[in-house]
Order: C-alpha cells, then structure tokens, then sequence
C-alpha cells in the first residue's frame, strides 16, 4: 500500500511539472491545441488523484505518510533528504491547489487566445502549480523552501509575463524583491531550526520542541531571546512577505498587472496562502510561544482591516479584488493567531473558491469590455452579461460573509474564535477583524454596483459591442459558483470537530477550537443563530451603504471624498507605505550609489589611484629624467662616488666585526 501511495504522491507532483517542461520547450512544434491537452489533461490527472487521496484519508484516517526518496546532501552528521509527509493537512491543500488550478488552466483557454505568449503561459501555471505542491507536500524545511522560492519565481514571472510594459517589469520587480525580504527572514528561521535542533526534518524538529521551547539563545544586556519564538518570528517574516502582510504588502496590489487567470492563481490558493498554510504546518513550534501568536495575530488584524480599508478608494477592478485578498489573508492570520488553524484553513478553502470566482468574472467583465478595467467607465452590464453578473453576485456575497454562503460560516468563526481567545492583544484584533466585516461588504459591492448598476458610462460603440463571454470562461466560473455556495454548510462540522487530527497541534492552554466546538451546533444550527449576529448585520449594512452611495445617491461619496480630501489622498497614497519604501530604501540606494560614485570611484580611485598613481609616476619619471644628461664625465663622476660608497659599506662591515 506504501508503495502504490508513493507512485500517487510521484505523479501528483510531478505531472504539472511536466506539463511545464513539454509546453515551453516544445510549445513552438506541439502548438496551442497540442499545449491545451498535455498542461490540462496532466492537471486534471494531479486533481483526480488529489481527490481520491482526500477521499483516502478521509474514509481511514491512516497515520501520517513520511517518506524519504532519496538523500540530497549529508555534512557533518547532517542529513538534507527530499521526502513528503502526506496527511489530511497536506491533502486538504493539495485538492484546493488543483482543483483551482485546473479551472484557470480551462479558463485561460479563452482568457489568453490569440496571445503570443500562450505557450509560455501555460508553462508557467503549470510550473507555478508545481512549486506550490512542492511546498505543500514537504516534509522538511529544505523542500518547503524549494517549493516556497519556486513559486516566488514563478510568480516573478508571471506578473512579469507582458514584458513589453514597463508598469508589468516595474510590478514583477516590486514583488521579487519583497519577497526576498521575505525569504531572507525564512532563511534565518530555517538556520536557528537547523543549529539547535540538528535536523531539517518536521518530525525530529516537533518532536523536540517540548524539550527545547524554554533554550535561550543570545543574551542582550540583562535579557535573552528565547530560542524558539526566534525561529518562529523569522519562520514568520516569510510568511509576511509570501501572503503579503503588513507591511510586506506592497506587491501584491501589482500583481494585477498580469493576465487575469494569474491574478486568481496567487490570490485564490496558491503563493498567497503559502504562509497561512506554513503556520499551520508549525503549529507544533508556535504553540509554544505565546509572543509569536500575538505578532501573527494583530499582524493579520491589522492586514485586515487598513488592506481594507484601501480597497474603497479603488478604481480598477481587479485591484479592489486584489485589496480583498490582503484582507481576507488577514483573517486567516488572525485565526492562526489564536491557535484556531483548523478555522483558518476552512477560510482558506471557502477564501479560493469565491476569490477565484471573483477574478474570473471580473476577467470575463474586462474581455466583454475590450479589456477596460476602469469600474467608473463601466455601469449597467446586468443585461449584458446576465451569466457572470450572477456568479459575481454570489462571489461579492460570498466574501461579505452574508449566509448561507461559504465565507460566512469560516467568517463568523474566526470573529468568535478572536473574541474567545486569551492571546495578548485578542481585544484589539476582535474590533478589527468585526471592523473589516462592514468595510468588506463596502468595497465588493461599490465594485459591484458600479460594474453592473446604474447608467453605462462607456461610449455607445462599446457597450454596443459588449456580450457574454465564451464557454471556455463560462465553464469554470459556473463550476465555481458551487463550493461558493456549499462549501461552508458541508465542511463546518468536519472542521470544527478534528478533521485534521494530529496535523495540528493545539496546547490546552490555547482552547478557543475546545470552546467552538463545545457549543455542538450543525452548520444549520450555526446558520440560524449567527444571521443575526454582528459580523452578519455590518456585512448588510455595507451593502445597503454601497446601494445608497453608489446607485440611489453617487454624489454623497463625491461630497464627502472633497469635504474629507486629506483622508481621502491619505487612502490614495496607501498610508504613504509605498512612498516611504520609495524615500528611505530606494532613496537611500540612489544616495548610496551616488556617493560611491563621487567619492570612492571619482575621488578616491579616478583622482586617486588611476590619476594620481599616473602623476606620481610621471613626477618621479620626470625628476629621473634630469639625471640622464649625455656627458660621459657625469656618469663617469657618478660611478666613481658609487664605488666609494660601496667600498665604505664593505670597510663598515669589517670594522664592526
């Protein structure tokens, strides 16, 4: 059984990866159709044994898979292997990862027809779906960080894709360079793990970490740095540059400047859960350190609600969805935060259907509009895109968190599971994430209404010209449209009563998912008693806010963007974040470089070493110069007091001995 296992685990991870291989090297010969079927037919391959592996652990909840194919390095006693630990974490990820990726690659059929670059698309998605399976499948932190920095090249290049435009380079830059600040801090993390733990391996690491959780490392003056809330601080700082937190958020607003079909690879359930996924992974080292949880916990809160905050301001209408992402990761940080990992990763799996639904309809709104992404020149497409304004409409519902849709249940439970925890600074996070409710709903439904409400604002010509997408966006918008809806009510009860078992581990001291799962409701139960809580009530409000501002009353939001101009610029200038990165690290880089160039390449080795070593050469050159006179009786006078100082050195030596 071990073995069949394998030969699954083998395939899963490594038909994207040739998919890749087979779509950019030989794209060229195959063409389009022959790309289609190799990537997508390989994918659905990696999805249905996803599914069967799901269903497998399920059904028997078997012990964890932890196998080591072969070993990559050994030094000094230390042994670097390539392995997979397959449980119910690790196969809960995998189906997400698939099951989303498949639909992009069917989606992307239409999205990218007739694009020079198809070939080298597909191979990127692919290759992209592989690195993400590398991270999720591993069983220690050196294929973690293979996956983790492969899907930070991939993602490098796929916002990158249209090379041609400078905003797509500038974007494809700003995301690999913060998430290099990222990986540095994760690096560090993986070298504290590897120094006092001697292994790189999940399982000897966790295993150790009750007897090494109180070990000191550095003593600064009259205190210490406890060992493990290092590591996992560090660990941390990767997971703020992967799932773009505060303030490593920066490039992800960028990201939109790749095709659409990428925009819901990396925010629906791949890079961007990459670090709410890793945290779960090490719940067994956070849950010792309580000074961990309470970073990851108002890092998240705060990412949720300020992220928020700026998605209101926002005229392009990928971009409000990308500021949605920020945001909803900022829920799922805030439930790893309060050691709810099991809430967290429900949010995830109901985050990547109504996000990817979200993406995908909005790229069906910018292909019918002749890829116009303005949400101002847009206005009255109900009657023109009656399919996708539905699957908007449930995803915009979905991500408000209004029932019985998915996002409300994994909402409302990490709002209570927030209010119930003890982790220092809970108070504070329980407003902001309650907060983030009504200013979630505000945002979506501006999009919304402004999308395909009201009076068009584009020319005659165009909206003319505007008609349903074809099937191939169609399909998997509709396919979407079905875990958006079920995916809450049908994983509520697995989620809160151990679905995944000895995955995660959870200290009794960290009881908030022992509190939820006391209560003993059914997900009918829970939807009855929550439809009328608060998080529910501020998600109505934010639409009846939205209807009023943006379709009864546009210029109440007008009246008040000029009466509050400075909180408005302020929202503008996203905190001034960016612009502060842009003063103090690349200011401080073109300050650097010019005084390099002034002081040490023009003074000191222009002026000083090249030019200066050339005068000093020709002054002594030119001194020399006057000794060479031509007359024989001054070279003869020269040799003569030569000899005389010789012989006196010689007469010297003799004396003194």
């Amino acid at each position: 059984m071990e073995h069949y296992l394998t030969t699954l685990f083998l395939i899963i991870i490594f038909a994207p990866a040739l998919g890749a291989l087979v779509s950019g090297l030989l794209g060229k010969y195959i063409g389009v159709q022959g790309t289609n079927w190799v990537t997508i037919s390989l994918m659905a391959v990696a999805l249905a044994l996803s599914l069967w592996l799901f269903y497998f652990f399920y059904q028997t909840n078997p012990l964890p898979y932890n196998i080591n194919f072969y070993q990559f390095a050994f030094a000094d006693q230390l042994q670097f292997n390539i392995g997979f630990l397959i449980d119910r974490l690790t196969v809960f990820m995998m189906v997400v990862v698939t099951f989303v990726s498949f639909l992009v690659h069917v989606y992307s059929m239409g999205y990218m027809q007739g694009d020079p670059g198809y070939c080298r698309f597909f191979s990127y998605i692919s290759g992209f779906t592989f690195a993400m399976l590398a991270l999720v499948m591993a069983n220690n932190f050196l294929l973690l960080f293979f996956g983790w920095a492969g899907v930070g090249l991939f993602s490098y290049l796929l916002i990158g894709f249209w090379y041609e435009r400078e905003s797509a380079n500038y974007a494809s830059l700003k995301a690999f360079i913060a998430n290099r600040v990222g990986d540095l801090g994760f690096l560090l993390g993986i070298a504290v793990i590897l120094t006092y733990f001697g292994s790189i391996d999940y399982q000897t690491v966790f295993s150790a970490i009750p007897q090494l959780a109180h070990v000191s490392m550095v003593n600064l003056g009259h205190g210490s740095v406890n060992m493990l809330t290092l590591a996992c601080l560090l660990l941390f700082l990767g997971a703020v540059g992967k799932s773009a937190q505060i303030p490593l958020h920066i490039w992800l607003e960028g990201s939109m400047e790749g095709p659409t079909p990428i925009s819901a690879l990396i925010h629906a359930a791949t890079m961007v859960t990459a670090g709410v996924f890793m945290v779960a992974r090490l719940s067994p080292m956070f849950e010792y350190s309580d000074m961990a949880l309470s970073v990851v916990l108002l890092i998240g809160a705060l990412t949720c609600f300020l992220m928020g905050l700026l998605g209101i301001v926002q005229n392009d209408i990928k971009r409000v969805i990308a500021y949605s992402t920020l945001s909803q990761l900022g829920y799922m940080m805030a439930a790893q935060g309060v050691s709810a990992y099991p809430i967290g990763m429900f949010h995830l799996m109901t985050h990547a259907s109504f996000k990817a639904l979200l993406f995908l309809a909005a790229g069906s709104v910018i292909v019918a509009m002749h890829h116009e992404q303005d949400i101002r020149k847009m206005g009255g497409l109900i009657k023109k895109l009656p399919i996708t304004y539905i699957c908007m409409l449930i995803g915009a519902l979905a991500l408000s968190g209004i029932p019985p849709f998915s996002g409300f249940f994994s909402k409302d439970l990490i709002i209570d599971a927030v209010k119930l925890s003890v982790i220092p600074g809970h108070q504070l996070a329980y407003f902001l994430v309650l907060g983030g409710t009504l200013v979630t709903a505000l945002y979506t439904f501006r999009m919304f209404f402004l999308v395909f409400h009201g009076t068009p604002r584009m020319d005659s010509k165009t909206f003319a010209h505007v008609h349903e997408s074809p099937w191939t966006i169609l399909v998997p918008l509709l396919v979407l449209v079905v875990p958006t809806i079920l995916s809450g009510m049908l994983f509520f009860h697995e989620d809160l009563n151990g679905f995944f078992c000895t995955s995660i581990v959870v200290l009794p001291a960290h009881a908030v998912m022992s509190t939820l799962q006391a209560a003993n409701l059914s997900s009918m139960q829970f939807l009855a008693e929550k439809s009328l809580g608060l998080p529910c009530l501020l998600g109505v409000a934010g639409i009846i806010v939205a209807y009023v501002f943006y379709v009864r009353a546009p210029q109440i939001p007008e009246f008040i963007a000029k009466r509050c101009s400075w909180i408005y610029y302020f929202f503008i200038k996203k905190y001034f974040i960016d612009d502060t990165y842009d003063l103090v690290f690349g200011g401080g880089a073109r300050l650097l470089g010019m005084v390099c160039y002034r002081v040490v390449d023009m003074l000191m080795i222009d002026r000083g070493v090249i030019e200066g070593g050339a005068r000093m050469v020709a002054s002594v050159g030119g001194q020399l110069r006057k000794l060479q006179t031509g007359f024989l009786y001054h070279y003869t006078l020269a040799m003569i007091v030569g000899l005389v100082v010789i012989i006196g050195f010689i007469w010297l030596g003799c004396a003194w001995n």
